[in-house]
């Protein structure tokens, strides 16, 4: 069996959550609860996508408490 998440012939989505974290995700596949689509197409340019707007790592609700406690 191989790795649905490691095909470079299939199709993908990038799903993000509430604390804007990003992940590929199998087209076939239902997106799970508290994620949404924002990016569909092949795996490297769902990869591309992933890297050019998921910039900052940490959880956004631990951003917002920074900046307000800063």
């Amino acid at each position: 069996m191989t790795n649905p998440f490691e095909n470079p012939e299939a199709e993908y989505l990038v799903l993000v959550n509430e604390e804007k974290q990003y992940s590929l995700w199998p087209k076939f596949a239902e997106v799970p609860a508290g994620w949404t689509t924002v990016h569909a197409n092949d795996r490297a340019s769902c990869i591309e996508y992933i890297n050019s707007n998921w910039t900052e790592m940490r959880p956004h609700s631990l951003v917002q408490q920074m900046n307000a406690t800063a």
